[in-house]
Order: C-alpha cells, then structure tokens, then sequence
C-alpha cells in the first residue's frame, strides 16, 4: 500500500527541518512562497525517471490513477508541482546546444544567456574528463559528430562487423558509452545549484559516460520548473532534480560514502560558503567545477571582504583577472588540505565578468605538506606596478625524501627600488601552474575534431590556445598600457616590445586574462631598461616631471640593457598568426550579470530598468526635473564665503530666487 504523503515527513527525510520545529514555522522563516497545505497535499510526485513522455494533470493540479502505480522516487529526488509539459502563457522557450528550456517571463528563476561560454566550456572538459576516467576501465565514449566515433566502437565489439553498429544489449555495447543512455560505470554529476536545469540538461544530451546527474536547488519555484523541463527534454532517465540545502546534500553524500564524481558550482555571486562541502563530497580524483561572479570583491575592490571569503587579501592591480584565479585555487587547496586532500588545476579560465576553474581533488598526506611551498604573498607597488613574490614555505629534496621548512624574505625592501613608493602586500594565492597543459591539449584536439558542437566553439578553440601559450611557471603579468603611462611616453607595439624582451634573451608570452598583458621571466629591471630605451627614440618632457614621480626616478637612472626592437619572426604567437577569437567583441547590449532571481519574479531581468531607476538621482524633483541641485560652496567650506544664506550656491546672492515668496511692493 502506497504511503500517504505529509509534508513534515519529506521536511525531516530531506534533513532542512530541525527537531522541534513546524514545516510552517520553516516555511516562514525561509520566507518561501508555498502552497497551501491542502493544496500540497493534493499534489503527487512526479518522479523524473518516468517523465520520458507526456504527463497528464488535472484541472486542480492532480493526477490521474493510472500514475498512482508508479515506483517512488529515492530520497535524493524530488519533483515537486506541475508536471505538465507544453508551454504556458507567458512563457518562452530557450534553445541552447541541443535542450530546449521552458522559461517563465517572471525573474523567478535565474537565467543569463551571456553564460552560454561558460557552459559550452564545461561540456568540452567535462567530455574529456569522462573520457579518461572510462578508458581506465576499457570503455570508450562516443560523441556525435566526432571523427572516426565509428571505427573506435567497432574495434571494441570483437564480435561486430565492420561499420555495423553494436547490439544495445551486447558484450559490444558495454564497452562504449553513448550520449543519452546510462553507463552503469559511468560518472555522477552534481548540479548543486542549478536554478532552471539547463546545465544538467546539456549534459545528459550532450555528454556521454553518465551514470546520474543531480539537479539540485534551495528554491521550489526553480525546482518546479527543472521538473517540467527534465520532462520537455525526455531525460528523466538520467536527470533527477532535487529540493535542498546544496550544503547539507553534499555533507550527506559525503557521510553516507557516495560521493559525486563531478561537482558544479555555478552560484549567483561568491561560492565560499559551499567549498568547504564540496571538497569532501567530490570522489578521489573527482573534478570540481567552480564560477565565481563577485569579481569586485576578488579584484581589489574590498580586499578585507575577499579575505573573509577566500582566506587571502585581494589588491588592485593591472594583474587582478589572474591573481582572482589564483585567489579561488588557493582558497579550495586550502579547504580540502584540512582533510588532508589537495588539488590539482586543469583550466582556469578569466572571462568576461567572472572567472571558472576546473580542478581535481586527491587525498594524500605526504602531498599535502608540499601545500605551504605552493603559495605565495605577492608585493605591489603602488607607484609602478612592479610586483615580488614571497613562497610561504620552502620545500628542498634529499635523494628520495623531502624537507619542509619555512621560506625566506623578504623579496623587496620598504620602498620600491625603481619608484620609491610604498608596497601593498597581497595574498596568499595560488603559485603553481594554473592549467594541466596536456589535458588542455586534449579537449582542443577533441574539439577540432568535431566542429560545431558548440554555438561558442571559436571563441572555446581561441582562449584554450592562448592558453596553451602562455608561461605556466610566471604567475601574474605586467601591461603595456600601465608600464608606458608610469613614464608618460606613447606606447610600443605588442610585437615591438616582446622582440625586445626575445633579443635580451627572455621568455616572453600573452595572457588569455588580458588583451595588453605581457608575461615574462624577465627581472624588473630589464623590463624598465627596454622601457627607458624605449623613451630615448621617443622621448618625454621630463621638465615637466615632478621630483617626486616614478617616471622622474625611473628615467634619471641609464640603462644597462641596451634594447632592440626589430621585429622578430617568433615575437608574433600562433594564436595571434591564425586570427583566432581570442577576445570577443560585447555579446549583446546591455550585456554582464543579471538580476537575481526573486520569488514571485518582482525584479526584472534586465538592469536597464534599475539604471532608469537610479538615474537622476542629483536632480531636483521639481516639476520639469530639469534643474540640477545646486554645487555647494568651496568658500563656505573654507569659512571665507559673504554669501546671503549658507546655503547659497555661490559668494554672490542670488536676488530673484530669495525674493519669490515676498508679496509684492
């Protein structure tokens, strides 16, 4: 006999309602916008693994008996309200890579199309993930579109034919994993934020290797419509979504000892308080997947807040794009060395107005003490931008042992040796390599071999080259624009000065974080003799610098490099040879973060409604809203103003306005 459903049951089964207390009284302190209960308990489940077809509803919102005899879902799933699948009023439907997404007008549930890079990035490295996760098993994926898919399915099947594709139920079959059908050895994916579901759609339509994917959200209206959605896209065999705290779901799986394989994290703002979850609820070796939007915060804006969120003090600074990705993998190692696990980068991408990083988390003891070596303080200089590294720990072999110790430092004096001003120190951040290469490599060899799987594949294909280019053992660059305006001199070209740096002998690359920047080996002090030979064929009015300037300090001294700037063959990089998308031009007016999503979808999805709010805000509200207020005086702030009134917005007093309330002579 099937159990009657109560809501304080399913509360206290799903773990988000304390002892002692009433669904009601959690409901009001959550401050949801639910059903009433006999409404809710009116409504039946229904269970994404049969939402393959349609789903019929009631005109009062239940179902039809013939559901009733439907196994129940497991604990982790939860579909909750409508079923129905055809769009309603006021709803439009969103196609993106190959699903199609149900979306309400309302700004209930968040959704950002400039994003779009963001997702088709993580299908290409989570495809190549999965794939070397199931060769290791002898099982091999097979991706639409890819070249030569055929042929890599067939030599698996020993007892197939040439060109005749594997038997669903065959030995043939067990050994290649298809997009869209469970592999029993394949991955579980958590979606733990995952607000309309699109992402967790795009995997199970375009992602092969999948065991179960887990889409999971605080909010019932987004859980709401990831059910019709997981229904309008006939993936409920793979897709179950999920009405929880995403904390509390990863602490769970973590104490039951079922872990995720891959952990998504793509929250709205700062995902600090879920690192802590996800580094003990990501399998050995598993991959976690993190975005991170507050980029005022992590850029220098608010260091002592960054501090707060991520364990390190975030400055300003031409470098701050990449000191953000070396911010987040500092603060996730730091997170997972407290249970003695580590990580390992695969892609940290700069983009846009966030930034995203793909890792793997392993668990070892004697690796994690190399943790301290791996981080650095970083010293800015205010005047130039010059910036040293200090190593929080030093790590020296002995034959086939190790020794830890502290470092030493530090690297720069009080003053900055070149300007002589003050340091800001920033820091700790990630020191090591910010990218695997090789697995790098992979998902562009994987993507020039399937051409249009991605609506953003050019741009994917441009950035992931830069990427390959870059120095992987200097961390953070320097930008032509800031080290030419330090001296107030015109600016070389890119080639011009990475020819210079080439001839001095140097390593010399580009920065997928920033179009100017310029990462090298060299010392600062060559940077800025190339610099003063720079200025010696183009010179500066230097009776028009101040005694206290940097360019005033930097150019009194003669430089000991004597720089050439003839263009070298090799100054120009690949990248840049073939005309790749490297940095694309606004996608869309208007374009950047979006709204947050409200119940009830009281704000709108656009910003330009808040600018016409917020605008105006120094104008009078008089009538015509045309007159501005009036400045306020610079002598009576000084105390020297004969004005009539205080308030007077000039020393002279202005006789038309004072006497406009006066009654006529």
């Amino acid at each position: 006999m099937k159990a009657k459903f109560t809501p304080l049951a399913w509360f206290m089964r799903h773990c988000i309602l304390q002892p002692g207390r009433s669904v009601t009284h959690h409901l009001a302190r959550r401050g949801r916008r639910f059903l009433p209960p006999e409404d809710l308990l009116a409504r039946k489940f229904c269970p994404s693994k049969d939402m393959e077809g349609e789903c019929p509803q009631e005109a009062n919102g239940s179902h039809p008996d013939q559901r009733e005899e439907q196994p129940p879902t497991s604990d982790l799933a939860m579909d909750t309200g409508s079923c129905a699948g055809p769009v309603k009023t006021g709803e439009t439907v969103i196609t993106e890579g190959k699903a199609k997404i149900i979306f309400p007008s309302a700004n209930e549930v968040f959704y950002n199309p400039v994003q779009e890079f963001n997702r088709d990035l993580t299908c290409a490295v989570i495809t190549e993930f999965i794939r070397l996760q199931l060769s290791a098993k002898g099982i091999q994926i097979a991706v639409p579109g890819e070249e030569k898919v055929e042929k890599v399915v067939v030599d698996l099947s020993e007892e197939e034919e040439a060109g005749s594709e594997p038997a669903p139920d065959g030995e043939g079959a067990e050994r290649a994993a298809a997009v869209g059908e469970v592999c029993k050895e394949g991955v579980r994916i958590l979606e733990a934020l995952a607000a309309s579901g699109l992402r967790s759609i795009r995997f199970a339509k375009e992602v092969p290797g999948l065991r179960a994917v887990v889409a999971n959200d605080f909010s019932s209206k987004a859980v709401e419509l990831m059910a019709r959605n997981v229904q309008f896209n006939g993936v409920g065999h793979l897709v179950t979504s999920s009405l929880a705290d995403a904390r509390m779901l990863m602490y769970q799986q973590k104490v039951e000892k079922h872990p995720f394989d891959i952990i998504d994290l793509d929250p709205y703002g700062s995902p600090a308080t879920f690192l802590d979850a996800a580094v003990q609820a990501v399998s050995e070796g598993g991959l976690l997947c993190v975005t991170c939007t507050d980029m005022a915060v992590m850029a220098g804006n608010s260091g002592e807040t960054c501090y707060s969120k991520y364990g390190a003090m975030s400055i300003k600074g031409k470098f701050c794009h990449e000191m953000a990705l070396r911010i987040i993998l500092h603060s996730l190692d730091l997170r997972a060395n407290c249970y003695q696990r580590y990580i390992v980068p695969l892609l940290s991408v700069s983009a846009d107005f966030y930034i995203r990083v793909f890792v793997r988390v392993f668990t070892g003891q004697a690796t994690v003490k190399a943790s301290a070596s791996k981080q650095a303080l970083v010293y800015n200089c205010v005047g130039c931008g010059t910036h040293h590294f200090q190593r929080l720990g030093k790590m020296t072999s002995h034959g086939s042992n190790f020794k830890y110790s502290a470092a030493s430092g530090p690297p720069a004096g009080p003053s900055c040796e070149h300007c002589h001003q003050r340091h800001q120190l920033g820091g700790p951040m990630w020191a090591e390599p910010l990218h695997d290469l090789a697995f790098v490599q992979r998902v562009l060899s994987a993507l020039g071999s399937n051409p249009g799987r991605f609506g953003t594949q050019d741009r994917i294909q441009g950035v992931l080259s830069m990427v390959t280019e870059e120095l992987s053992d200097v961390p953070l660059y320097y930008t032509l624009d800031c080290l030419s305006s330090t001296i107030h001199c015109n600016t070389p070209s890119l080639l011009q000065f990475r020819s210079a740096l080439l001839h001095a002998g140097y390593r010399v690359s580009l920065s997928h974080a920033c179009k100017n920047a310029i990462k090298t080996d060299a010392p600062p002090s060559a940077l800025w003799d190339i610099m003063r030979c720079w200025e010696r064929i183009h010179p500066v009015k230097r009776e028009r610098l101040s005694d206290t300037s940097p360019a005033f300090h930097i150019l009194s001294v003669e430089p000991t490099l004597q720089a050439s700037f003839t263009i070298r063959e090799d100054a120009n990089p690949k990248s840049r040879k073939q005309g790749l998308k490297r940095f694309q031009e606004n996608p869309e007016a208007y374009w950047g973060p979006k709204a947050r999503a409200r119940a009830g979808g009281g704000i709108s999805t656009s910003l330009q409604d808040k600018r016409k709010l917020h605008q105006n805000k120094r104008k009078e509200r008089g009538e015509d809203g045309g007159h501005l207020k009036p400045p306020p005086c610079k002598r009576l702030k000084e105390g020297s103003c004969t004005g009539a009134g205080q308030g007077s917005p000039s020393p002279e007093p202005a006789p038309e306005a004072v006497k406009t309330d006066s009654p006529p002579q």
